[in-house]
């Protein structure tokens, strides 16, 4: 086994270990690093630079997250390019017209691609044993997985599928226990399955930092 996926390894078995969607957390993490890192290293980069105009910045989901790091100063020039570049056209009532990806986008992607590559190469008894104590890929990373690999391994397509069957049995059995009447039948549900809307609403979003 490479050294990279001796990473990937490692870092997937510390993610299952957590609730949620292992690579939905690998993403958060890297994410943070990477606006963090990009703040510190890549400001004063002019290719960086251009290619954060030629976007119009981050996305907004991205964007939020700016005013959670202490580099003020970064945020601030990076914020001055946009607003001077996108400045004399709204004098003229053009609005800018951005072609560029929000470069933390970009970096999720290759993140996703390079784990569920992984993923898809992977048939390790050891491995298979611990991600599938977990919550697995939520719904939207699944749907990637389909569209980006060949093949998926069975361990792993079965263990998927019947993670899915078994929320979605678990969410009716949720919603009709709710019904006036059906306190006896809902109070024998197990915690877990008490507050299943939540496990559901994590699977459906996904979180892809």
């Amino acid at each position: 086994m490479s050294a990279e996926k001796h990473v990937n390894w490692f870092a997937l078995e510390k993610a299952c270990a957590r609730p949620g969607c292992p690579l939905c957390t690998i993403i958060a993490e890297r994410s943070e690093r990477y606006i963090d890192n990009m703040l510190f290293e890549h400001v004063s980069d002019r290719g960086f630079r251009a290619l954060y105009r030629e976007a119009g910045g981050f996305c907004t989901r991205h964007a939020s997250r700016l005013e959670s790091f202490r580099d003020g100063l970064a945020v601030a020039i990076l914020g001055a390019d946009i607003l001077s570049d996108a400045l004399p056209l709204l004098k003229k009532r053009k609005p800018r017209i951005y072609k560029g990806k929000c470069p933390a986008c970009a970096e999720t992607e290759r993140i996703e691609k390079e784990f569920l590559g992984f993923l898809a190469g992977t048939e390790d008894a050891s491995f298979t044993s611990f991600f599938t104590a977990s919550e697995g890929l939520c719904l939207p990373h699944y749907r990637k997985m389909l569209s980006l690999v060949r093949r998926v391994p069975s361990w792993l397509e079965k263990f998927q599928i019947q993670r899915f069957d078994t929320l979605l049995v678990r969410s009716r059995d949720f919603i009709e226990f709710s019904a006036w009447g059906r306190q006896s039948d809902f109070e024998a549900l197990s915690e877990q399955d008490k507050i299943v809307w939540k496990e559901l609403a994590r699977t459906l979003r996904g979180d892809n930092g």
